[in-house]
């Protein structure tokens, strides 16, 4: 038994040295080499920015109402129509305003003939107080009666200073009841897109009753709610970036053009106006979202063309020391141009594989065809 134990503890002996004597080396796993642009990560200065978001409004708009009470006989416009200036939009029924023009014409007719008989009255008074002064100076008339004649010729100049006050009154009314007439016809207050039509012929119209929405045409304005917290830093006639979230590859720069002095009491928020440019993508009602700087701080960029998705997910490939590249999940902050902010997953002096594409570059070295630019 003892000699069956020693030599097995030979035979092992003899092939552990066997093996350690060998003079074949392992062979390394092969690394492919992949051409490829690389570019590196940096630090630069970035605004820091609250973002407000508001809705798209016509720079004017007007809800549009009768003036007078009086049945809708015609609108002449309906939901989308272009409209000028002074354009009519609707006609409401004129009989009764009419019938108060003719009537007030009629009281300026009957004021001038009493004006007219006031004033004959009146020379006729002064004509006789002249003949009654030369009688008295030849003592043929008493003061008495001079005095008498004289206050009669008072009171007929007093009767022409109220026909004619009345005669004004006339043309006063008139002038009050065409004005009524004109609103019969209701006109567009400036050039514009009719956006609603709240009323149809038949039904009666009234002050304050809507009738027709019109939105002036042209650029576009985003009313917005900036917090207390942020208001300070907001200005009259800074630029501000705009995001549309309809209208993505937009990327409109907006003027403030207004800010409400006080806050809403129930948001503690103030109301800013921001001036968009023209474009045609732009649609009143659509939601937008407003950038407004409040300082700045150091940050990490990379140009976009060095992110690409992996599903749902914003990935990079970084090269370590060796030039292998690695897909590392990244987390993406603000875009500024061509480049994007990295919030986590890459640091400054890193280097990256630019424009990857749909390549699968994990763990394969990268040769830089181009050079490095960050």
């Amino acid at each position: 038994m003892k000699l069956l134990w020693s030599g097995l503890l030979l035979a092992a002996g003899a092939a552990t040295l066997a093996g350690c004597n060998s003079s074949e080396p392992s062979r390394p796993v092969a690394v492919q080499t992949v051409q490829a642009r690389v570019v590196e990560s940096h630090q630069q200065q970035t605004a820091l920015t609250v973002r407000s978001t508001g809705t798209l409004h016509a720079r004017q708009s007007a809800t549009i109402s009768a003036q007078v009470v009086g049945r809708i006989q015609q609108i002449l416009v309906r939901q989308g129509d272009v409209v000028r200036a002074g354009q009519t939009l609707a006609v409401l029924d004129d009989a009764t305003l009419k019938a108060s023009v003719d009537q007030a014409q009629a009281s300026i007719k009957a004021a001038e003939n009493q004006q007219a008989a006031a004033q004959t009255n009146a020379e006729l008074a002064a004509s006789t107080l002249a003949r009654y002064k030369q009688l008295q100076a030849q003592k043929s008339v008493s003061p008495q009666e001079l005095d008498e004649i004289s206050r009669r010729a008072e009171g007929s100049s007093a009767q022409v200073e109220v026909a004619r006050a009345q005669v004004t009154a006339a043309k006063a009314q008139e002038t009050g009841a065409r004005a009524m007439l004109g609103y019969t016809r209701i006109t567009a207050p400036f050039a514009g897109v009719v956006t609603a039509r709240m009323a149809d012929p038949g039904a009666l119209a009234a002050p304050g009753v809507p009738l027709l929405q019109i939105d002036s045409a042209g650029p576009l304005e985003l009313q917005t709610t900036v917090d207390e917290s942020a208001i300070a830093s907001v200005r009259l006639g800074m630029k501000l970036n705009v995001t549309v979230d309809s209208a993505p590859s937009l990327d409109p720069a907006g003027t403030v053009s207004e800010i409400v002095p006080a806050a809403d009491p129930a948001s503690h928020s103030f109301l800013v106006k921001v001036d968009l440019p023209s474009s045609p993508q732009l649609r009143a009602g659509m939601y937008a979202t407003a950038a407004i700087p409040t300082g700045s701080r150091q940050a990490t960029f990379v140009p976009r063309s060095a992110v690409v998705l992996r599903g749902s997910l914003s990935c990079a490939y970084i090269l370590d020391s060796n030039g292998i590249a690695q897909l590392r999940y990244v987390t993406l902050g603000a875009q500024q141009g061509d480049l994007v902010e990295v919030l986590s997953g890459i640091s400054a002096g890193d280097k990256l594989v630019d424009e990857p594409g749909d390549r699968d570059l994990a763990g394969k070295r990268i040769e830089s065809a181009a050079g490095v630019r960050s």
